[in-house]
């Protein structure tokens, strides 16, 4: 049974601050062949997470107790502004369609992030990054998408 799932793996030295992994299609998967909108297209639908939130995912699932688990990232339509970020953990094997992005680094828990197809359209070109400073600790999309973002930075809406 195939899966239209895509992984992709970086390792720390693959990754600058921001890795900005290129997409693949899983290995029993054919590739387009150079068709219009095909590979293409679907290598520009990712996201990149930076070193420190790739740091930070790991240190919550060993908190948790899952570190073969993931984060979920997606949109939701809701807040303030039109859409809601999500992040949330995902013990279950991806689903059809999902991104997969794994980060593999020598002697440490592979981190996965999930993100469905639908919310990838949306957050394609995102950073995921980990933000900690004096009044705030926690996940930040910086997402060239966003016309404009509420005030309190969980709602946004796309140009």
């Amino acid at each position: 049974m195939q899966s239209n799932e895509e992984t992709t793996t970086t390792t720390a030295a693959d990754s600058g601050s921001y890795p900005a992994p290129v997409a693949t299609a899983d290995a029993g998967h054919a590739h387009d062949g150079g068709a219009p909108g095909g590979a293409e297209a679907k290598a520009k639908r990712t996201l990149a997470v930076s070193d420190a939130a790739v740091e930070a995912i790991r240190g919550q699932l060993a908190k948790r107790g899952t570190p073969e688990g993931a984060i979920r990232v997606g949109i939701r339509g809701g807040g303030c502004s039109g859409f809601s970020y999500v992040i949330e953990f995902d013990d279950r094997p991806p689903r059809s369609g999902d991104l997969v992005l794994e980060f593999a680094e020598p002697g440490k828990a592979t981190v996965r992030v999930l993100c469905d197809k639908k919310s990838i359209i949306y957050l394609s070109g995102s950073v995921l990054d980990w933000e900690k400073t004096l009044m705030y600790q926690g996940f930040k999309f910086k997402n060239p998408q966003e016309a404009t973002r509420c005030g309190c930075g969980h709602s946004f809406t796309v140009a």
